[in-house]
């Protein structure tokens, strides 16, 4: 049949789409009044399993409505030619998204290769992100640990403060000193682990790029 279609059925798509994203919240008209091959479609090219119609079922059900399945089936039929294609595979996985083995085997190989292909790639950059968040959240914990280093220092040197409560702001102070070094410390091996991830990251998108994903 081909993928190209006309404006009247792009529109019915995007109707679908828009009306009927939650199926638990289709009233008695949309269940009446839906196109249920352009509903089909839309979970076809999203990567539904078969499951979504269930679901569709139950939702108009209570309202006395059985959808049109050969409709429905046959636009999801359409809809997976589109979904299980290598980009969508790989798009899919880059954006860590599941897979629920929706495609026909003629079709499944390349499109697993392809999401496994994504996936990787979502892993490294989480790796870089990683890093960078925890670098961040510790460097924010130095932060914290000096304004207080600060407060205690001034309470150190006030001439009210007994020798007793210097003695024990003095092991504040130093508690204190020795988290902020071991957290230096922290942040010194994730920057080391962090370049090593942004590396790999660099390496394997110079390889995608000749995969034309």
């Amino acid at each position: 049949m081909g993928f190209a279609m006309n404006m009247n059925k792009i529109i019915g798509l995007l109707t679908a789409l828009f009306a009927l994203s939650g199926c638990a919240t289709m009233n008695s008209d949309e269940c009446l009044t839906s196109d249920w091959h352009a509903i089909g479609f839309e979970d076809g090219a999203s990567g539904q399993n078969a499951e979504r119609l269930g679901d569709r079922r139950k939702a108009c059900a209570k309202h006395g409505v059985t959808p049109d399945f050969q409709a429905y089936q046959s636009g999801r039929d359409e809809g997976l030619e589109q979904f299980c294609q290598p980009s969508r595979g790989f798009s899919l996985g880059s954006r860590g998204g599941s897979y629920s083995g929706v495609c026909a085997s003629h079709r499944e190989l390349e499109f697993i290769d392809a999401f496994n292909s994504g996936y990787h790639l979502y892993n490294l950059r989480s790796r870089v992100n990683s890093a960078n968040a925890q670098i961040a959240q510790k460097e924010k914990g130095i932060d914290r640990n000096k304004v207080i280093m600060s407060e205690k220092e001034a309470i150190l040197i006030a001439t009210e403060t007994t020798v007793q409560d210097r003695v024990l702001v003095l092991a504040d102070l130093k508690e204190l000193s020795e988290a902020n070094g071991q957290l230096e410390s922290e942040i010194v091996q994730l920057i080391t682990d962090r370049a090593r991830h942004q590396q790999e990251l660099d390496s394997y998108e110079a390889v995608l790029a000749d995969t034309g994903y």
